[in-house]
C-alpha cells in the first residue's frame, strides 16, 4: 500500500513539470549551499585542530604554576629532571616523541640596534622531524641539534636588524637569578611563520643555548606528541596519572585561536543553515499549497469514494517527500562534485586577517553531515506538505466538491 502511495506522490508531482523543477532545483541549491558551507567549517576546524597540536604537542606537561601565573624571573616555574620525565613519557605506547621548549624574553642587538625579542628553546632535530615544515625557511638554514650558539629569526625581525645568514647578534635576557645575562650568537637561517606580528619577535634557538644564556638547566614545558589526534583523551588520562605532581593539559586548552574560530563559524553557519532551511520549507510549502488548491475538487472526489483524510495527507506529505528528497540529492551530489573539483583544480584562499599566507580551499566530504542534512531536508518538506493539506482534506466534501 506505501508502494503505491509513493507511486501516486511521483506522478502528482509531474502534472506542473515547471513548478515542480523550480522547486527541486531551490531545494538543491540550498542543500548544496549547506553541505558546502558544512564542509568548509569543517576543513578550517581539523586544519586549525592539527595546526594547534603541532605547535604546542597534543599533551603539554608543567607544572601547574607555569599556566596559571606570570613568572616573576624566567623559569621560576620550570621543570628540572627532564632526562627522567622524558624516559616516562615515552614509555607510554601512544607518545610518539617529547620536545622540551625553554620559552623567554628579552632584548636582541646587532650592535647598533636592539629590540624585543619573544624567544624560544627547542630541540631543532626533534622539532622539525615531529612537526614537518612548520616554518617556511626565506634564507639559511635550519638550526641543528649538534650545533650551538646559533638562532633563527623572523623575516620582520632579520629585517629590523639588517641581519642575514652569518651575521653575528647579542642575546641579552635575565638569567634565573634576576641577572643580566649576554650571549654572542650568529644567524643560521631566517623564517616565516605566515604572521608578521609575530615574525616582528620570534627567535629560535636550540635548548642548550637558551639554558647557557639563562644560567639553568630547566625547561619550560615538555610537548607530548602522539601518535593521533584520537588518542589525546586516553593519552592524558594515563600521563596525568603517571605524573601526579606536574599539570597536564591538551592542546585545546591552550588553543585559544581554535575555540574563538570554532564559536564564530558555528554561529555564522548555523544562522546560514536556518536561513536556507526556511527558505526551501516555504518553497516546498508555497508549491505544495498550490497544487492542492488546484486539485481541491480532486480532493473532495476522492473522500466520496471513501479515501480518509488522513491517507490523503499521507500522501500529499509523500509529494512533499518526493519534492524535497529530490532537491536534497541533487544538491548532495552538487555539493560532492564541488568538493571533487577543489581536490582536482585547487583554489588558493586569499591570506586571512592578520596573515601573510594564503591556504588551499578544501570542502570535508563528511557522510555525517551529508546524512543529517538530506534527512533533514526530506523530514521538514514532509512536515510543511502535511501542514498545508490538513485544511483542505477535513474540509467538508460538499463543499470540496463545489469549489471552483
Amino acid at each position: 500500500m506505501n508502494s503505491q502511495w509513493l507511486k501516486f506522490a511521483w506522478l502528482n508531482t509531474l502534472r506542473n513539470r515547471r513548478r515542480s523543477a523550480v522547486t527541486v532545483g531551490i531545494a538543491a541549491l540550498g542543500t548544496a549551499a549547506i553541505l558546502l558551507a558544512g564542509g568548509f567549517a569543517l576543513f578550517t576546524y581539523q586544519a586549525l585542530e592539527q595546526s594547534a597540536a603541532r605547535t604546542t604537542g597534543h599533551l603539554i606537561v608543567g607544572k601547574a604554576e607555569q599556566f596559571q601565573r606570570d613568572e616573576d624571573t624566567p623559569l621560576q616555574h620550570g621543570l628540572d629532571d627532564v632526562a627522567a620525565l622524558k624516559a616516562t613519557l615515552l614509555a607510554d605506547p601512544d607518545v610518539r616523541q617529547v620536545l622540551p621548549r625553554v620559552e623567554f624574553s628579552g632584548l636582541i642587538s646587532n650592535g647598533d640596534k636592539s629590540t624585543v625579542m619573544m624567544a624560544a628553546g627547542i630541540d631543532p632535530d626533534a622539532e622539525f622531524a615531529v612537526k614537518g615544515p612548520f616554518l617556511k625557511v626565506t634564507a639559511g638554514e635550519v638550526l641543528q641539534s649538534s650545533e650551538h650558539g646559533k638562532v633563527m629569526l623572523g623575516e620582520g625581525l632579520a629585517r629590523s636588524l639588517k641581519a642575514t645568514p652569518g651575521t653575528s647578534l647579542t642575546l641579552l635576557a635575565s638569567t634565573t637569578e634576576g641577572a643580566l645575562n649576554a650571549l654572542d650568537v650568529t644567524v643560521q637561517g631566517v623564517f616565516s611563520t605566515g604572521i608578521p606580528d609575530i615574525d616582528k619577535r620570534l627567535v629560535y634557538t636550540d635548548v642548550a643555548t637558551a639554558q647557557q644564556l639563562l644560567v639553568t638547566q630547566r625547561v619550560s614545558s615538555l610537548g607530548v606528541f602522539l601518535r593521533s589526534m584520537d588518542a589525546t583523551t586516553p593519552a592524558h588520562a594515563r600521563v596525568a596519572a603517571a605524573l601526579p605532581k606536574l599539570a597536564v593539559q591538551t592542546w585545546l586548552d591552550q588553543a585559544t585561536f581554535y575555540k574563538s574560530v570554532k564559536e564564530l563559524y558555528n554561529r555564522i553557519f548555523g544562522a546560514l543553515g536556518l536561513i536556507i532551511g526556511v527558505i526551501v520549507v516555504f518553497v516546498v510549502t508555497n508549491a505544495m499549497a498550490m497544487a492542492i488548491i488546484e486539485r481541491t475538487r480532486e480532493v473532495g472526489t476522492l473522500r466520496a469514494l471513501g479515501t480518509l483524510p488522513a491517507q490523503l495527507t499521507q500522501s500529499f506529505a509523500l509529494e512533499g517527500m518526493v519534492l524535497g528528497g529530490a532537491g536534497a540529492l541533487l544538491g548532495a551530489l552538487v555539493a560532492l562534485a564541488v568538493s571533487v573539483a577543489l581536490l582536482v583544480f585547487p583554489v588558493e584562499m586569499p591570506p586571512p586577517p592578520g596573515r601573510s599566507n594564503g591556504y588551499p580551499l578544501n570542502i570535508v566530504m563528511d557522510p555525517a553531515l551529508y546524512a543529517a542534512t538530506l534527512a533533514t531536508m526530506i523530514v521538514l518538506s514532509m512536515l510543511a506538505s502535511a501542514f498545508v493539506a490538513r485544511r483542505t482534506v477535513t474540509r467538508p466534501i460538499v463543499d470540496a466538491l463545489a469549489h471552483v
